[in-house]
């Protein structure tokens, strides 16, 4: 089990993207109250460098040299976004994505940028964002758009163990910013629709809504006691689970979903609604699995 002391890790490949998630997670360290870990893992070159031109030891100092450059310019992002944040740092020569999984293990949190420099850095973010989702040990935040100052935290709803631990994750980063809390519920997607394929003209939609309200007060209930502070908006909705999230994170200052769940949020990070978001969700997106 993590103690309260573990870190928040950011992923760093030296793009302007990983700078933003190194000032976003130095604001979360500091309220957190932990120290700040900022890893970059390198994969040697297999061809394109011939050793007429650049030995095998050449290569890696030259990778080193620049990994440590870029570590460099994000402790300097770090302590300028939140001064007297605790900031380490490390070069490993292990795949990027390999690497993040591994600390994970360790982190309180494992934050990446929207966009990396490609191959190079070994950190391509939306594969390794779902590889993370489905085999990290901790939350994962990918820094994209616009935090919105004042805005609430978002996050999905439905039922399942992800959704549950997306709530809790979701009521404490309210607690801790002093802002309101949106729950959003869609109870129409593709399943709800295959379901009820048969016989969707004699569909009482009204009771299925009423239900559907009913299922959200149950599932907010206990996270409302222990968070008396938070203000908590209901929203049930007949729609896509990525456009009502959408929506409403374009508002919102971080937007927190499960892994994956069912009903209205089933393969949150296996098709495309999990590509649309890592990639296009307009403010920071938090990708949380039940751990434990």
């Amino acid at each position: 089990m993590k103690g309260p002391d573990a870190p928040i890790v950011v992923g760093v490949d030296g793009s302007s993207s990983a700078l933003a998630a190194v000032k976003w997670a130095a604001d979360e360290s500091v309220r957190h109250h932990v120290a700040l870990r900022l890893v970059h893992g390198y994969s040697l070159p297999v061809r394109g460098c011939p050793e007429s031109v650049l030995t095998g030891n050449e290569i890696r100092q030259a990778i080193e040299d620049q990994a440590h450059g870029w570590l460099i310019e994000a402790v300097a992002a770090a302590r300028a976004a939140a001064p007297g944040v605790e900031v380490t740092t490390e070069v490993s020569n292990d795949n990027g994505t390999h690497l993040l999984i591994e600390q994970s293990h360790d982190a309180r949190l494992m934050v990446l940028g929207s966009q990396g420099l490609g191959n190079v850095t070994g950190l391509l973010v939306g594969s390794t964002a779902i590889a993370l989702a489905a085999h990290g040990e901790c939350p994962l935040v990918v820094v994209r758009g616009t935090a919105v100052p004042g805005g609430p935290v978002v996050v999905g709803v439905d039922g399942s163990p992800t959704s549950e631990a997306a709530l809790a994750f979701a009521f404490e980063a309210a607690s801790m910013r002093g802002c309101s809390l949106t729950a959003v519920m869609c109870w129409q997607d593709f399943m709800v629709e295959s379901a009820y394929s048969a016989t969707r003209f004699t569909v009482d939609w009204g009771q299925v809504e009423t239900e559907e309200q009913r299922l959200m007060a149950q599932r907010l209930a206990g996270w409302q006691e222990k968070y008396p502070d938070v203000q908590v908006h209901r929203v049930v909705l007949r729609d896509r689970p990525v456009r009502a999230l959408m929506r409403y994170g374009a508002e919102a200052q971080l937007l927190v979903v499960g892994s994956h769940g069912h009903g209205g949020f089933t393969g949150m990070l296996l098709g495309s609604t999990s590509q649309g978001l890592v990639y296009n969700a307009p403010c920071p997106l938090a990708i949380i699995r039940p751990f434990g």
